[in-house]
């Protein structure tokens, strides 16, 4: 069964990519932006490479070329994978969920 986790619990997302570098920050700065516009001030978005993923991350978005890289290194952590750096769904049905009060549901 997939984990989730209720937007209201929601304070921080970590967005991972494999460097740190590059066009995962695109990702970051466009989730940033469209919290921004949904009046979603409550939640930050931090980037962070995977190497250097906190354990104790709640909410994780990642390519989902590296679902189970991110998983073995935050494993209480809800993990949701997209595939494009920009534009990918994944992003508004995140910020549509804390924005309704859902839960996000980790890709599986």
């Amino acid at each position: 069964m997939a984990k989730s986790i209720k937007a209201a619990d929601v304070t921080k997302i970590t967005m991972v990519c494999e460097a740190g570098i590059g066009s995962s920050l695109m990702s970051v700065n466009a989730l940033k932006k469209k919290l921004k516009a949904a009046k979603v001030e409550r939640v930050t978005v931090v980037h962070s490479a995977a190497t250097q993923l906190a354990s104790d991350a709640k909410l994780v978005i990642c390519h989902k070329g590296m679902l189970k890289n991110v998983r073995s290194r935050a494993p209480e952590a809800v993990v949701v994978g997209f595939n494009f750096f920009l534009n990918d769904p994944v992003f508004d049905q995140v910020v549509k969920a804390l924005v309704e009060g859902t839960e996000i549901v980790e890709t599986i």
